[in-house]
């Protein structure tokens, strides 16, 4: 019997994961944050688009791409990830954490399904996907701008 030795395929991805960066914003807060982020993640900032009630800005890392929805006051009220890992919901969700938590820790769990939603008083946590392509979104329903749909946060 041959012993292969080295590096295997699932042994990179595994090391990518593990010290990949993570983009991520704290919902709540001023957009000034999403700077400080981002730097302190070593991220990159692909794009900013304004769109006539908010503005969406992008940031990559190797593993996930992150887009914080700005109101026009410029505090973010919602955040959209894709990748090969989901964001640290404990940085993401900033002080909404525990609420988050705390709803998760109530929500049966059902076996089988990839998608969840988490519902609390201020803050909704909903995640989708598969291997190698996560998604999710968090929101604040109470801070969205006037006139922005659900379906835009993507």
């Amino acid at each position: 019997m041959e012993v292969r030795r080295g590096i295997t395929p699932f042994c990179m991805v595994l090391a990518l994961l593990w010290v990949a960066p993570q983009a991520q914003a704290t919902l709540g807060e001023r957009g000034d944050s999403i700077a400080k982020d981002s730097k302190a993640l070593s991220t990159v900032t692909r794009s900013t688009v304004q769109r006539a009630r908010y503005a969406v800005q992008e940031m990559t890392s190797e593993a996930t791409a992150v887009r914080e929805f700005l109101t026009p006051e410029g505090v973010v009220f919602a955040v959209a990830w894709n990748g090969l890992v989901h964001p640290d919901l404990t940085q993401l969700l900033g002080s909404y954490d525990q609420e988050y938590r705390t709803a998760l820790s109530k929500q049966q769990r059902k076996r089988g399904h990839r998608q969840t939603q988490v519902k609390s008083n201020r803050v909704v946590v909903e995640t989708w996907g598969h291997m190698r392509n996560l998604q999710g979104r968090a929101y604040l329903p109470g801070l969205f701008p006037q006139g922005v749909s659900l379906n835009e946060i993507r």
